[in-house]
């Protein structure tokens, strides 16, 4: 079974490209919809007793929570130590069944596959990318966000300039959907010839 990792920092497009995956029937493990799922069932107690005051009706409110570790490492960190685990736990449960199905190629889809040194958990690493001006624009338009935690954000993250180096390929999202499609459909055909002679 041939691994992919899709990763790229905040507002690269990753998540179009997840989906354009998905449409080829790669199965696809979501890491960001693995934790929030997580902050509505197992993680919720012990992110609570972690961060208090953060879960409102059962589940973790991702706002409030943001407000206490966002610029805080040490904060992170413990958050991290609770969460990791857990999504590892649900990815290491879907190769499980991805293997036993007798599944060619599977997709993981870790925003900070480099900056949590898990690479190595993939044959093949995918990158999205974008312009910074691009970017900037896209994550600004999300409802919540602002300047400063934009800024917090993409300081917790590898330079796209990095992973680009370290990555098998690259997929550009500056330009309009059909060239996404297009650069997508020809890794697509590169990994499925790749996954065809293992």
């Amino acid at each position: 079974m041939l691994v992919l990792g899709l990763t790229g920092s905040l507002g690269m497009g990753k998540s179009t490209c997840a989906a354009m995956f998905a449409e080829k029937g790669v199965a696809i493990f979501d890491a960001d919809a693995t934790v929030h799922a997580l902050y509505r069932s197992d993680a919720v107690p012990l992110v609570e007793a972690a961060f208090p005051g953060t879960m409102v009706d059962g589940v973790i409110d991702r706002n409030l929570l943001a407000k206490k570790v966002v610029g805080d490492s040490a904060a992170i960190a413990r958050l991290e130590k609770i969460v990791h685990p857990l999504v590892r736990d649900a990815e290491n449960l879907f190769r499980a069944k991805a293997k036993e199905a007798g599944t060619d190629i599977i997709l993981l889809d870790i925003p900070l596959l480099f900056e949590n040194h898990i690479d190595d958990r993939v044959d093949v690493v995918i990158l999205v990318s974008t312009t910074p001006e691009i970017q900037k624009e896209r994550v600004l338009g999300r409802p919540g966000m602002s300047e400063e935690r934009f800024t917090a954000l993409l300081a917790k993250q590898m330079p796209d300039q990095e992973k680009r180096r370290h990555a098998h390929f690259i997929i550009d999202t500056s330009g309009e959907l059909t060239d996404t499609r297009r650069q997508v459909d020809d890794v697509f055909r590169a990994v499925a010839g790749m996954a065809a002679g293992r």
